[in-house]
């Protein structure tokens, strides 16, 4: 990520965005307190975890999001993405193009939402869990087959001369 001095931004509009953070989990913690709110126990935090997961990358990454992005950020076809504008918006912009940025913000609301509508957050955490699960497993299914198909590719492929005298060596007689 390039120094605020080499973008077209300004420490002030960073500010903002840090300040708009801190009062949105200010509002959290009085709205919280205000409502009795039970604490979040330490059992929930794995599906709260794969549900920020879940809606960072949707947010950050997924095309069905890219509405929301648009505005802020110029993606091209190479997938090469760049914050559009300057000062505030090439922040959001930033923000909206790194999922670990996505993945605070997105950890604030979905707190908020367990915090403050509980019966509500019973539906929507494991719904992104379970999406952030199904996206890991896929990903690790694709590369286990990536990985079986190159090393089928390289048994139908001999790497030395002899190596096919060796297969013949070790073959059952047919009869």
């Amino acid at each position: 990520m390039d120094p605020v001095s080499r973008t077209p931004t300004k420490p002030i509009d960073y500010a903002a965005l840090s300040a708009g953070y801190g009062a949105l989990t200010g509002a959290l913690l009085v709205g919280a307190r205000v409502k009795g709110a039970e604490p979040i126990r330490p059992a929930e935090l794995p599906v709260l975890g794969l549900a920020t997961f879940a809606l960072a990358k949707l947010v950050a990454k997924e095309k069905v999001d890219s509405w929301v992005r648009e505005p802020f950020l110029e993606e091209r076809p190479d997938g090469e993405r760049r914050p559009k504008g300057r000062r505030m918006r090439y922040a959001v912009g930033e923000l909206l193009s790194c999922t670990r940025c996505v993945g605070s913000w997105s950890a604030l609301g979905l707190v908020g939402m367990r915090m403050l509508r509980p019966r509500e957050a019973q539906v929507v955490l494991p719904v992104l869990a379970l999406a952030a699960a199904n996206d890991w497993l896929q990903t690790g299914f694709t590369t286990l087959c990536a990985q079986a198909n190159v090393a089928q590719q390289r048994a139908a492929t001999p790497a030395e001369a002899g190596a096919a005298d060796n297969v013949r060596r070790f073959e059952r007689p047919r009869g």
